[in-house]
């Protein structure tokens, strides 16, 4: 059981409270490369960029999602577009890539990355933390993606940016312009550091952070991170903060950040749906440390930086934070997702469900084609089976609610949904959506 699921059984009552659920973007909208920033108003700010397809990353806008609470998530307007009757970049209709975002004397300084003649950077300026910002400037002398931004506690304010060599510099007190004169390459690398790409930079307790995008396996799916007494290094690598592989059946790459928020610290990370590398989700998790300042590795959860989720209220199978297998989540209708492609031997898992009293039914709601099993287990996906669901073969035209009888327990548990038919390379059914009874 998570450490974090122990201590809330000690403090629990039977009254659930409101979860706060990975991921933290509503259905059918898919934010990606988190950074994460609490302001002077208390409230916690999340830029990222925006997917909109499976066929390319991102998009021509931002929005910025806000939170007071971490449990109540708004999705602002528009605060920055490349290109429409927005358009703050008038030099370039380039895709938005990566940004992140400062604060300095009033002031908010959105620093983002277009592929316009390469890749270029720049800077838009609002006195709002949601925008609108202001029509966007290069930032010359330097190239190369993924800005990131620290305000020093002296006030000086560094950029961080780059793939496979990271590079930093001192920007100059307009925050518009970096001294090229300070620039220094290679603070993390491929080689020394398993760098990727997506650097995000924090100071805890003198410490520097430098989190990035680490190719841990085939893939950069793992935030790695590295520590130093000084912005601009030199880093020591430290080990890995999080890893999404398992999100999805295509998942590539990971980028986040780690943020405070209300003395507590976070990791800001984001999975891919659609069986896709793209149409990506922004995630959240809390994470500890070490009296050394080293990070502990967490996984993935549903449940995020709230509770674990009530069983007994209905469970949108988006929320799974682990899939094996064809299946994948995808948008299926305006504002709703589903567990979608789901083939013989393919499985679910859920992380966690409190069960503050025995369960006797399990109810979900399929669309089913070739129908099949959906086999319910808690522990592990080895663990025992407490249910399973027969799903009739149907003509995929509908949602119908199934049932099982469920064998009974209590306590904090991880679910796991193995999917079963006769046919192993055929589409079973999609799960929209389950709750206990």
């Amino acid at each position: 059981m998570n450490i974090r699921n122990i201590i809330f059984l000690l403090t629990a009552t039977l009254s659930m409270g409101v979860a706060a659920q990975n991921p933290i973007v509503p259905p059918g909208v898919y934010i990606a490369d988190p950074e994460g920033h609490q302001w002077k108003d208390g409230k916690f700010y999340i830029y990222g960029s925006r997917d909109e397809s499976t066929n390319y990353y991102c998009s021509w806008q931002y929005n910025v999602l806000s939170t007071p609470d971490l449990k109540n998530w708004t999705l602002g307007d528009k605060s920055f577009s490349s290109m429409g009757n927005d358009d703050r970049i008038p030099y370039s209709d380039a895709l938005l890539f990566a940004p992140d975002c400062a604060y300095k004397d009033g002031n908010y300084y959105l620093y983002y990355c277009i592929p316009h003649e390469g890749i270029e950077e720049g800077v838009a300026v609002s006195s709002s933390p949601t925008g609108p910002f202001s029509t966007g400037q290069q930032i010359k002398g330097i190239r190369q993606i993924d800005p990131a931004v620290l305000v020093d506690d002296d006030g000086q304010a560094y950029l961080i940016w780059g793939q496979f060599s990271c590079k930093g510099a001192k920007l100059k007190p307009n925050m518009t312009e970096v001294d090229t004169t300070t620039i220094v390459d290679g603070l993390v690398t491929e080689k020394e550091h398993m760098f990727h790409e997506g650097a995000s930079i924090r100071k805890r307790n003198g410490i520097y952070y430098l989190v990035y995008s680490q190719l841990r396996k085939d893939r950069p799916t793992c935030l790695g991170y590295a520590t130093s007494t000084s912005p601009l290094g030199p880093y020591t690598y430290r080990g890995i903060i999080i890893d999404n592989a398992g999100c999805d059946p295509e998942s590539w790459n990971n980028h986040g950040s780690i943020a405070e928020f209300n003395g507590k610290w976070y990791v800001l990370y984001h999975r891919s749906t659609h069986g896709s590398r793209m149409m990506r989700k922004a995630c959240i998790e809390p994470i500890t440390f070490n009296e050394d300042g080293t990070i502990n590795e967490v996984e993935m959860t549903s449940q995020g930086a709230g509770d674990p989720l009530n069983p007994f209220e209905e469970i949108d199978a988006a929320k799974a934070c682990g899939l094996w297998g064809n299946v994948r989540i995808e948008l299926i209708g305006k504002g709703n997702e589903a567990l979608t492609k789901i083939r013989h031997d393919n499985y679910a898992v859920y992380k966690y469900l409190y069960f503050n009293k025995p369960a006797k039914k399990f109810c979900a709601k399929v669309n089913s084609t070739k129908g099949g099993k959906i086999i319910l287990r808690v522990g592990n996906n080895y663990g025992p089976v407490v249910g399973t669901v027969n799903i009739p073969k149907g003509n995929g035209k509908g949602f119908k609610t199934y049932t099982c009888d469920v064998e009974s327990f209590t306590g904090i548990e991880p679910l796991f949904l193995t999917f079963v038919g006769t046919t192993p390379d055929t589409d079973l059914f999609a799960l929209d959506s389950f709750y206990f009874e």
